[in-house]
């Protein structure tokens, strides 16, 4: 009998699907087993590659089955979609998972220490705790321009509610005021603990040389050097730099064909919290040029007489992931561009 060269794994909650095929693509085992089952049946098998869908608890299941010998491949579920025939249940998808895994040019996601999950974790906190203080806020100025208190959006605009809330004469209905000081207590809360948040990002960013590295570079803070720490995959997994910036999905969408090339919009299909943050840092880079001024004929310049604020942004996003590559690959610090006279 051959022996299993790869092991497909449907992952759930408590009952696995394990489909095992040869070297040649035949059919070996088909098995169902529960979460207690999984390690001991994989420790009695002959090392070969485990791979496993890129999805929930994948590099934990990914360390701990590498732990035992075996080879690790973890796919992105987009890339394992093809390979499922007809019916989708989970014997298909770990028979879909194991024939994407045999082929050889198949793209792959490195597995994640736990101190790179400890940071993402960090990193999604502090995003989503962002995210519900501003719902709140959002929600407090909806409720108050019904009374004719209208305050612009942005937290820094949140005083002029506060105060009016505050004042004794305001002809507020005593629910209103009471339910108002209700989300404002809750604002106040969230904006500590995401202060607390951000001085850990602080302190770990200041640990990390890599990170520190990437903070050389304009637009690039501790939160979006975090972000590269946590969700991006060593550097040198890439061969250049503009297969990171595609990576990131900061490169144009194709539809070519007959040998036309057809470029589109930016295609999204990478990491989004990174792709997130460098188009808002290279934002806040053109606004200080606005303000400061760009040399004459820099690249930054042209960008920005031919092409609107936002897609120039996109496209400064995309030369400083490229910038990014270099400078980690490289171990070197940001140098800044000499213009030519």
């Amino acid at each position: 009998m051959s022996e299993v060269s790869i092991i497909g794994i449907d992952l759930a909650k408590q009952v696995f699907q394990l489909h095992g095929a040869g070297a040649d693509g035949s059919v070996l085992l088909r098995k169902r087993l529960s979460r207690a089952q999984v390690l001991p049946f994989l420790k009695k098998q002959p090392r070969c590659i485990v791979a496993l869908e890129a999805c929930a608890t994948a590099h934990d299941w990914g360390r701990r089955i590498g732990a035992l010998g075996h080879e690790i491949m973890l796919i992105p579920p987009v890339y394992v979609k093809p390979f499922v025939k007809r019916q989708k249940n989970d014997m298909a998808d770990a028979q879909a998972i194991a024939e994407a895994a045999a082929r050889p040019s198949m793209s792959t996601v490195a597995v994640k220490t736990k101190d790179q999950q400890a940071r993402a974790m960090l990193f999604r906190t502090r995003d989503l705790l962002v995210r519900q203080r501003t719902q709140l806020i959002n929600a407090l100025r909806g409720h108050m321009a019904e009374y004719g208190l209208v305050a612009p959006r942005a937290k820094a605009n949140l005083r002029r509610l506060e105060k009016a809330l505050s004042e004794p004469d305001n002809g507020l209905p005593a629910l209103v005021v009471e339910s108002g000081q209700t989300y404002l207590d809750q604002i106040a809360d969230l904006t500590e603990r995401i202060a607390s948040l951000e001085a850990r990002l602080h302190v770990e960013a200041a640990r990390d040389t890599a990170a520190r590295r990437a903070q050389t570079m304009p637009g690039v803070g501790p939160v979006t050097a975090m972000a590269m720490a946590a969700f991006a995959p060593p550097m040198e997994t890439f061969r250049r730099g503009r297969d990171f910036a595609a990576w990131l999905g900061l490169v144009p969408k194709q539809h070519s064909t007959g040998g036309k090339p057809r470029l589109g919009r930016t295609s999204k299909m990478g990491q989004r919290d990174i792709r997130r943050l460098l188009i808002i840092g290279a934002m806040a880079v053109i606004r200080a040029a606005a303000r400061k001024g760009l040399p004459e004929g820099s690249w930054l310049a042209r960008q920005l007489e031919k092409k609107p604020r936002m897609v120039a942004a996109v496209a400064l996003a995309n030369r400083m992931a490229r910038r990014l590559w270099a400078m980690l690959v490289k171990s070197e610090d940001y140098r800044e561009p000499v213009h030519a006279a």
